[in-house]
């Protein structure tokens, strides 16, 4: 479409509005409602151009074909000037010393002082300021009611947490709730601190930070959860790492670093925000990305090597502590074999330092034993998925979710664990999407949901079943789909018949008219889209679980085809998925390659100058078990407080207490470092350079911000100066040579490198060359299983390893919550902990009545392997019978519960079907 902008002709898209069209001729207008993350308002008539014979407001206005639109009429000019000058009057005339869109307006329009204050009313109205909360601030003088904070959190957030109140000029913005801010429904986005063009809302620093004349914005990936949010980090110029050795080198434990916010020389950071083009999170971002960054320099940060001296840890030089790692780890190879060394690589850390890690481990050590988290958490979905589908990873990317009109949600609480992700899928729900939740707690998509299904913990494939039997009962089995692309038909229809709506109730809980409803919406869907998270894959059949729910997408015909939202895992660490793609398993190279396929080792040892052992390691959980018998002597655990977050963390401390030897890579003091032998100390996402993998298998680069303090270095630094100490060499000198590398190595990556995501921001895997844009929707021609076709699952529903009983009779379920990560690391050491100061037992009313607890009352919570204690706080989020913990906070250690029983497949932990007993404290 043609249209004409101060006679200048302009091509735009059909459908483009007035202000569209003037920026596309490189022209600016006026704008204090308008942010392009929203729907358009118009309220605040800054943008008034004139088309044609009318004066309209550029934002909301459609552009018409052959369209006159003029911005230089000095009448709308004078008009403008005027709403501008109106808007402005009773706000302070120090409004215009923030570095904010209304003090550009103004400065644009020739708005001075003079136009301010103008009811005579002094330096403000009077109005109020908000500091309750540690993130968010509110000054409400200085609000001009645009109202586009409040449309951040209902259109993007979907919290609804702010509302506008007052009449005439003294309408300004609050929290909903009328109390004090920190007490609302605010969730920390920070959404409306990035919108508000005047300054009313601000965050712990007024932005634009950019415009500070020694500011630096580093562009990187998100270091929390698996969604991959792209951040801008600005800083304050920053001298470079690293410094003279200290004398006597700081003890960690004792001496607090320098605060660095202290010395306008030293590295600081003062704002992030989320980066408008971010490719998943589009200018929106969570408490923890947008505001959770303080822990890097906290004052309990390693930043010297510590060594165990009587008992002892103590600080010590760099060339010590290596030279440490390098006699004891040679000599129990020596001694021992290379098999009794094991390491658990980091699904926190880059793709280019677990590649690292896990060539250290094969190269020159000489073992398969090497693991990461990935086992206690999403393993079931890379055995899953693969045999259904092919590869291991989720089949589409976040953008279908766009275009879904129902989406199957299972065992995953994404407005906690994935905010960005959350609020894609509440904007969907209320834009019409239907919503099924399979979930035993209420959560907060459970509370919009069209259809709550509240089975019972353990009970899933039953379910999964049922809703099979539902889809084929009523036609809504897409057969010409199963025909030409699926295997295993016959045998699944078989099984189905064991699993009427009647049998599933009574395994489940869940009635079969809700069973039925579900189905129906999932069945009569044109784009259905599953979406699950660790409630399906942390269980004794976990892949079992992954599979059957797999199957109801190749029932709908929706995986591989475009009408298919297909089946997408969330993962819960920024770099799961990128830890395993990196080969950081015991039976698994780069690019989920068999160590046991011969041609694949010959091809990885003739590019590494040594063989590859043919025999699979051992996995996480079986390495505590030869620790235990001493068949493993020393361990290497980067970058995961295993004696926090594993389960049955009882019996991993014994195991790490029976090695002779083992080593922390870590970057702050954890229960895991503390009981190590050598803690070397590493970089935060904040300080690496490199990439990460998200959720929908997007790479991702990741750019340092700030150097690592003190004497601490970057984890690929440090892991290859531990080869260096054992007499290797890894071959990468940088990380881009290391993702070089593995490409070369790895058919599904081979398009991938830092040079080309520098270019175009992020690519999807399978990416084999470099003109190959990347796959974001996986099997569109076909599976990539052997035969190219899916294969459907007929596998009965089995009871949970342990199930509640008249001893231990009630189910504790274990989850992350929204302020706090995993195991609080990081978070604990932010002001999120004002927020957020301790954990708390969620119970149902019901049994707290029988036990005779109130909310608050301390709770003992017993399993077979241990007690702890918690405040309870009384919530039917929790069904009768449940409990739920996270696992954050280590006063409250929710995995001295946890079992080891494990998935049969892929030994992943039941954190989510513990046997507890509860009683007043």
């Amino acid at each position: 479409m043609r249209v004409r902008v101060n006679g200048t002709p302009v091509e735009v898209p059909e459908g483009s509005s007035v202000l569209a069209a003037v920026r596309a001729a490189g022209l600016e207008v006026p704008t204090l409602c308008h942010d392009e993350r929203l729907s358009p308002s118009g309220s605040c008539r800054a943008c008034l151009v004139r088309s044609g014979s009318a004066i309209v407001a550029a934002c909301t206005t459609p552009a018409a074909e052959d369209a006159d639109i003029r911005t230089d009429d000095e009448t709308v000019a004078a008009t403008v000037r005027r709403v501008v000058e109106l808007t402005v009057e009773r706000l302070p005339a120090a409004a215009l010393d923030l570095p904010t869109e209304l003090a550009a307006v103004c400065d644009q329009l020739g708005v001075g002082p003079e136009a301010f204050d103008g009811a005579g009313q002094g330096p403000g109205r009077g109005l109020g300021r908000d500091d309750s909360h540690p993130y968010v601030r509110l000054d409400a003088d200085l609000c001009i009611a645009c109202g586009r904070c409040v449309r951040m959190c209902d259109e993007v957030q979907g919290t609804f947490a702010l509302t506008l109140v007052g009449r005439g000029a003294d309408t300004v913005v609050a929290p909903g709730t009328g109390g004090p801010w920190v007490e609302s429904a605010c969730v920390a986005c920070g959404g409306c601190v990035d919108s508000c063009p005047s300054g009313a809302i601000s965050g712990p620093v007024p932005l634009p930070v950019a415009a500070a004349p020694t500011a630096t914005v580093t562009r990187t990936t998100c270091g929390y959860c698996g969604v991959g949010c792209a951040l801008d980090v600005h800083t304050r110029t920053a001298k470079s790492n690293p410094d003279p050795i200290p004398d006597p080198i700081p003890d960690p434990m004792t001496d607090p670093i320098p605060d660095p916010m202290a010395d306008t020389d030293e590295p600081a950071i003062v704002a992030i925000t989320p980066a408008l083009d971010g490719p998943v999170n589009r200018g929106h971002a969570c408490v923890k990305g947008r505001f959770a960054y303080d822990f890097v320099r906290s004052p309990d940060r390693l930043t010297t090597p510590l060594v165990r001296r009587a008992g002892r840890l103590e600080p010590t030089t760099w060339d010590d502590a290596l030279a440490l790692v390098g006699r004891e780890l040679t000599r129990i190879r020596e001694t021992h074999g290379p098999d009794s060394i094991a390491a658990i690589s980091s699904a926190r850390s880059t793709n280019e330092e677990n590649y690292l890690l896990q060539k250290l481990m094969r190269t020159v050590i000489g073992t398969n034993n090497v693991d990461n988290c990935s086992r206690i958490c999403h393993a079931p979905s890379a055995a899953g998925l693969t045999a259904t589908f092919g590869l291991a990873g989720g089949t589409n990317a976040a953008d279908d979710l766009d275009d879904a009109d129902c989406i199957l949600l299972v065992g995953a609480n994404p407005t906690e664990a994935h905010p960005v992700i959350g609020a894609r899928i509440m904007q969907r729900a209320l834009n019409g999407a239907r919503l099924v939740v399979i979930d035993p707690r209420r959560t907060g998509l459970a509370r919009v949901a069209d259809v709550h299904l509240r089975g019972r913990p353990g009970s899933n494939v039953a379910v999964f079943h049922g809703l099979a039997r539902l889809l084929l009962d009523n036609g809504w089995v897409e057969e010409a789909f199963l025909a030409t692309r699926a295997d295993g038909w016959d045998e699944l229809r078989a099984l189905l018949d064991e699993y009427p709506p009647a049998r599933v109730a009574e395994l489940s809980g869940i009635e079969p008219a809700i069973l039925a409803e579900a189905a129906r919406l999932f069945g009569t869907a044109r784009k259905p889209s599953i979406v699950y998270g660790l409630g399906v894959t942390e269980h004794a059949h976990g892949t079992d679980g992954v599979r059957t729910l797999a199957n109801l997408a190749v029932l709908r015909g929706a995986v591989g085809t475009p009408n298919g939202g297909g089946v997408n895992p969330l993962r819960g660490q920024n770099n799961v998925q990128g830890a395993s793609d990196m080969g950081a398993l015991p039976d698994l190279l780069p690019g989920y390659q068999k160590v046991t396929d011969d041609a694949v080792r010959r091809r990885f040892g003739e590019r590494w100058g040594t063989p590859v052992p043919p025999r699979p390691g051992l996995r996480i959980p079986e390495m505590f078990d030869a620790a235990l018998t001493g068949k493993v002597r020393a361990l290497y655990v980067f970058g995961e407080d295993i004696l926090q977050t594993d389960p049955d963390s009882g019996h991993v401390r014994a195991a790490v207490e029976a090695a002779e030897f083992v080593v922390s890579q870590e970057i702050f003091p954890s229960a895991t470092a503390l009981a190590a032998d050598v803690v070397l100390p590493g970089a935060s996402f904040l300080e690496k350079d490199g990439t990460f993998v998200n959720f929908d298998r997007r790479f991702q680069r990741v750019r340092p911000a700030l150097d690592p303090p003190g004497l601490a270095r970057t984890d690929f630094a440090v892991v290859t100066a531990v080869a260096r100490a054992l007499g290797g060499d890894l071959g990468c000198p940088t990380p881009a040579d290391a993702l070089a590398e593995c490409a070369r190595l790895t058919p599904v990556f081979a398009g991938i490198s830092h040079e080309r995501l520098d270019r175009e921001h992020a690519l999807h895997w399978p990416c084999r060359g470099p003109d190959d844009p990347g796959e974001a929707r996986l099997y569109e021609q076909e599976f990539a299983t052997p035969n190219g076709r899916a294969q459907l699952a007929a596998l009965p529903w089995a009871p949970p390893g342990e199930s509640p009983d008249t001893a231990y009779p009630y189910t504790l379920i274990t989850g992350r919550r929204l302020v706090h990560y995993n195991s609080g690391t990081m978070t604990r050491r932010t002001p999120n902990l004002a927020l957020v100061p301790d954990e708390h037992l969620e119970i149902n009313p019901d049994d707290a009545l029988r036990l005779g607890l109130r909310d608050g009352d301390l709770v003992e919570i017993a399993s077979r392997r241990g007690s702890i204690a918690a405040p309870g706080r009384l919530t039917d989020d929790v069904a009768p019978g449940e409990v739920f913990l996270s696992f954050a906070f280590p006063d409250v250690a929710a995995n001295l519960l946890t079992s080891g029983e494990t998935d049969e497949v892929t030994s992943c932990p039941e954190y989510k079907v513990t046997a507890v007993r509860l009683r007043k404290g």
